[in-house]
């Protein structure tokens, strides 16, 4: 079987296809706008003007499945009510479409109790599974070791982007595609038990796409400026994942470069590169145009 894994041009979604075709889509992020407002932020909610994107990404390429791959919800622990509304409504009218498969996130605690009844939908498990040779997790966790045997491995969890910054310190941030490989030898000591020897059948060295945020609204982490120990989820903060050569692509399919090579550009070297300083790197809102955004207090804000 041949698979093939292409983003969808201006968009944050991921087309696979193999024996069957799946649409893509992490970290939608439903009830955030409730989450704003008791920050003091008054917007309405966007769940239509998402809806109406899918809905045209699921008529243009007509999938079999659409793949949710997690943080589908935004409160956590608790459920507010406006995702208590708009979830069951959200995945139902997905599922009158495709079959919907879900890999829930951090932000997902109690999905489960949110799907519409009677509904083509699927739940797995918060470390993984394999979908027609093709392996799904969200990312806040160690992934299953099943997922190390499939040609492709998709994850999304730390919302990607990269920041461009001018020489009179105004900034654009901007949503980028990260195409890397997993480092085996990171990997092999944390999964003891398994033979993730280069020959073995438990390893294919997949290529890893992480996917960006589909809700504009959640901010995300510029790689470009970040250490390991500002990225999120095990596979990221343990360097299980080679960042540093990976492949950076913006949502218009522009290559950018390899990471380590985009950090060494002025256009794109943090505060800390400019001033010689040590001091961790700032994660950003997509939305702002100020380099002298503030990192949130909590390292799981918004994500």
């Amino acid at each position: 079987m041949t698979i093939t894994v292409e983003p969808v041009i201006n968009e944050p979604a991921l087309i696979v296809s193999g024996d069957t075709k799946a649409l893509v889509l992490a970290d939608i992020h439903l009830g955030i706008e409730w989450d704003l407002y008791r920050s003091g932020f008054s917007i309405p909610s966007q769940i239509e003007q998402r809806l109406e994107r899918i809905m045209k990404l699921v008529e243009q390429e007509e999938p079999d499945r659409i793949v949710l791959l997690g943080d589908i919800k935004h409160n956590v622990p608790q459920v507010s009510w406006q995702e208590r509304d708009e979830i069951p409504y959200f995945i139902g009218t997905l599922a009158e479409k495709a079959i919907v498969d879900i890999f829930p996130g951090n932000h997902d605690g109690g999905i489960e109790f949110l799907l519409p009844p009677d509904s083509d939908v699927n739940v797995y498990s918060a470390r993984g599974d394999v979908i027609d040779g093709v392996g799904y997790f969200h990312g806040h966790t160690w992934p299953s070791v099943d997922l190390l045997s499939a040609e492709h491995v998709i994850v999304a969890h730390n919302h990607p982007t990269v920041r461009f910054t001018d020489a009179m310190g105004y900034s654009v941030v901007e949503q980028v595609w990260i195409k890397a490989r997993f480092k085996r030898e990171v990997l092999a000591d944390h999964f003891k038990s398994a033979d993730l020897s280069p020959e073995s059948e438990a390893w294919a060295d997949p290529d890893v796409v992480v996917v960006p945020a589909f809700n504009e609204l959640c901010g995300g982490v510029a790689f470009n400026e970040s250490v390991r120990d500002d990225l999120l989820g095990p596979i990221f903060s343990s360097g299980a994942l080679a960042i540093d050569n990976s492949d950076i692509y913006l949502l218009d399919g522009t290559y950018l470069g390899i990471l380590k090579n985009i950090r060494k550009l002025e256009e794109t070297r943090s505060d800390r590169s400019r001033n010689g300083k040590t001091s961790r790197s700032k994660r950003d809102n997509r939305s702002g145009r100020t380099s002298r955004s503030k990192r949130t207090s909590s390292k799981e804000a918004g994500k």
